[in-house]
């Protein structure tokens, strides 16, 4: 007996990481020390060099049960870009500039091929967010796992001057909240989906008139990252006072982690263009619009609260970033929560 016969195949692993090195290479910053093969990535600290007071800032997160998809119709090289963004996206709200990540992927039974085009979507939402990919692993769990499913999660790491933080305190009364628009439903409320949609190849795979593209094809959309584009707003000297991810628990638990206590935040559903996925999710499962905004972004990925003067000046930043956004609302006095208007 030995270790492939038990399940293992290292030869596999060998494979793997021959196969993704050129994914990796795409990331390269020039603070990275080294390549794959280490026992750990290696970052020099010349990247915080001239900040006065840096601040390291950390994500972790998975993709969830979106990986359901991915398996079913066998496209797995985009799941990566949903980890990263799930990562990053969460450290750039704080203010945070992404430097480095590292991913985790474990699964029943190592195919390279898989694995290199799991990678490639890393690689790629790296690229998206300038954040270097410096290392990972991916671990086989025979017995454990179904030989044709994996999962994956990733941690990244971002720095920002603590005078830069957006911590929310500064929020008042009268600050506009602007919402820059989602790719789709992002990587939350996924469960769900799953239970009104025939997870068939046959019913995923069919072209849908009002999506422009198959059922699959729209669910699998990865998220949106905003890296570059709040890079472009801050560059442009344009005072973000609080910014929310709206990942799992939509609108109604995450803008209120950006409010002091004291506000909260009205958002008018028709002020922008909800793509067109979630009135389809909303009409087949007869989900209330109150639940699709519980559970899902319904079209707004980022919310950023500003003052007024400098609401036009952010909507065309992240115009010319390559991003839609749209007044969504206001804070108000009262009890900190989030209210949609329908």
């Amino acid at each position: 007996m030995d270790y492939k016969q038990s399940g293992v195949n290292l030869e596999a692993g060998y494979e793997s990481v021959r196969l993704i090195k050129g994914s990796v290479e795409r990331t390269r910053r020039p603070e990275v020390l080294g390549g794959l093969g280490g026992f750990s990535g290696a970052f020099l600290g010349k990247a915080l060099k001239g900040m006065e007071s840096p601040v390291l800032l950390s994500g972790t997160d998975g993709v969830g049960t979106k990986l359901k998809l991915a398996y079913i119709l066998d496209k797995h090289d985009t799941i990566g870009i949903d980890c990263v963004a799930m990562c990053v996206n969460d450290v750039a709200c704080a203010g945070g500039e992404p430097l480095f990540f590292l991913d985790y992927i474990a699964c029943g039974k190592n195919e390279p091929q898989k694995i290199a085009e799991i990678v490639k979507g890393v690689a790629e939402g790296c690229v998206q967010a300038g954040a270097a990919l410096i290392g990972g692993e991916t671990a086989e769990h025979p017995g454990m796992m179904p030989e044709d499913e994996y999962d994956l999660a990733g941690f990244t790491v971002g720095v920002c001057e603590e005078k830069d933080l957006i911590t929310g305190k500064e929020i008042k009364a009268g600050d506009v909240l602007v919402g820059l628009l989602s790719s789709g439903v992002h990587s939350n409320g996924f469960s769900l989906i799953r239970r009104i949609f025939s997870m068939d190849v046959k019913i995923l795979g069919r072209k849908v008139g009002e999506l422009g593209t198959t059922l699959g094809d729209a669910l699998l959309t990865p998220t949106k990252i905003y890296v570059r584009a709040l890079r472009a707003i801050k560059k442009a000297g344009i005072k973000l006072l609080g910014l929310s991810h709206i990942t799992g628990g939509g609108f109604y638990e995450n803008i209120p982690r950006m409010l002091p206590e004291g506000l909260y935040a009205e958002v008018d559903a028709k002020s922008y263009e909800m793509p067109p996925i979630f009135p389809l999710i909303q009409r087949e499962g007869r989900v209330e619009w109150k639940e699709m905004f519980s559970t899902y972004n319904c079209g707004i990925g980022l919310v950023a609260a500003v003052r007024e003067e400098d609401c036009d000046r952010l909507i065309r930043e992240a115009q010319d970033a390559g991003e839609r956004a749209f007044v969504i609302g206001r804070v108000k006095a009262g009890e900190r929560r989030a209210e949609v208007l329908f």
